[in-house]
Parts: structure tokens; sequence; C-alpha cells
């Protein structure tokens, strides 16, 4: 058995797909009415289907988990993040951990969280050069 997909609820798959592809480059794979699935195995879902199914409501910034990326240009990246998506919230503007990983934290537009790190091999190759 393997994991096949991660699946986030949103509220407008189109704004998803666009926040998606344009701070990630991920491009769809498959649209089925109400699910998008995306390259990296991310899928969106309206937020209508996720509630019929399920009978709850979708709690936004319920932090209970997050989608993790890794990018060798973060100072690049949160600057563009900073311009195409003025109004994300955030959890931590970029910074770096003791270990040397430099991240940042931030919701998506529908209020799921997101991670964008710095790779392992970037982290603590940089580490290694110093010495």
């Amino acid at each position: 058995m393997r994991l096949k997909n991660v699946l986030i609820v949103v509220k407008d798959i189109e704004k998803a797909k666009q926040f998606y592809h344009d701070l990630f480059g991920l491009e769809t794979v498959l649209d089925q009415e109400g699910n998008l699935i995306l390259t990296e195995g991310l899928v969106l879902q309206d937020e209508k289907i996720w509630k019929e199914f399920l009978k709850k409501e979708v709690v936004p910034e319920n932090n209970s988990c997050e989608l993790y990326f890794e990018e060798r240009n973060i100072e690049a990246f949160a600057k563009k993040l900073e311009e195409q998506y003025p109004e994300v919230k955030y959890v931590n503007r970029l910074m770096t951990h003791s270990w040397g990983q430099k991240v940042l934290r931030f919701y998506d537009l529908d209020g799921n969280l997101i991670e964008v790190g710095t790779s392992a091999d970037v982290t603590y190759g940089e580490k290694d050069a110093e010495k």
C-alpha cells in the first residue's frame, strides 16, 4: 500500500487552483466536478462536497496538519508570496531554526497551513561549507 494523494478543502476551487499554481507551480492533472487533482498529489475539493459527505462544518486554521514544501531559493519565494498574495496570514515569516533550516509558515486562502523550508541538502550543505 502507498499514500496516493493528500486532499484539502477549499471554498473557491478556481482561486485555490491559481494560488497553488502561482506559488508552487502545481498543474491540473484531473478535474472532476469539485475535485481537482494537481501535480505532486495534492487534491483540492470543493467545501460543499466535503460538507455533504462529512455532515460537519469545515474548520479553517485548525492547526491539525500542514502541507510542507521545500524550496532552494526561499528568500525569492518569500518575496513572491508577499508580492502576489499580500493578504495571506502568517504563522511566522522567514526565520532560521537553530539547526540552520530556513522556513516560513502561513495559511492558504482557505486556512490550510503551509510550511516552506529549505531542503536538508541546502541546510546542512551550507553548515558543512562553513566548517
